[in-house]
């Protein structure tokens, strides 16, 4: 079964432990430039948002790929990138509509989550499980219920609005 991982933003803090534990895992240090998921802050907002590679199922990246180095792997579903293919060209990091790719500038290579394998120490390690690794069928029912939830919330704001 493919799984995917769900970034749940209402419960992230911010902490970052998510990069810290990515690069660790993947590059061997810490060094949130170096991992695959980045957290996006919106200071005003108070909002953190991690952003990573969404495993799309019509990836753009592999579309756009010169020399076909993105492949999906056809066990566990993810895009995965063949670094004796790719040539460091950075269209696919233009072409992912949800900043998923990023660019390793010490290794001089395009960087892309790929699941630890299967196994992603971001979810395994989040404290306020704003990371989860779910069944792809899980994970739809999950978005469901919160834009249901949204949806019930904007309603109940409107009424309470038009009761003025």
């Amino acid at each position: 079964m493919q799984k995917v991982i769900l970034v749940d933003y209402a419960k992230c803090t911010g902490c970052r432990l998510c990069e810290s534990i990515c690069s660790l895992n993947n590059e061997g240090v810490i060094n949130p430039r170096r991992a695959r998921i980045k957290v996006v802050r919106w200071e005003w907002e108070g909002w953190q948002i991690p952003t990573i590679c969404q495993q799309c199922q019509d990836a753009a990246c592999i579309a756009v790929c010169p020399v076909k180095a993105l492949k999906r792997d056809k066990e566990l579903g993810y895009v995965k990138v063949n670094y004796d293919l790719c040539i460091g060209c950075r269209v696919c990091i233009a072409a992912c509509p949800f900043g998923g790719m990023s660019f390793d500038f010490v290794t001089n290579k395009v960087i892309k989550c790929e699941l630890c394998g299967g196994d992603p120490m971001c979810a395994k390690f989040c404290e306020t499980k704003a990371l989860q690794f779910v069944d792809v069928a899980s994970a739809d029912v999950v978005k469901k219920r919160d834009l249901g939830a949204q949806v019930l919330m904007a309603i109940g704001k409107a009424e309470e609005q038009q009761l003025r």
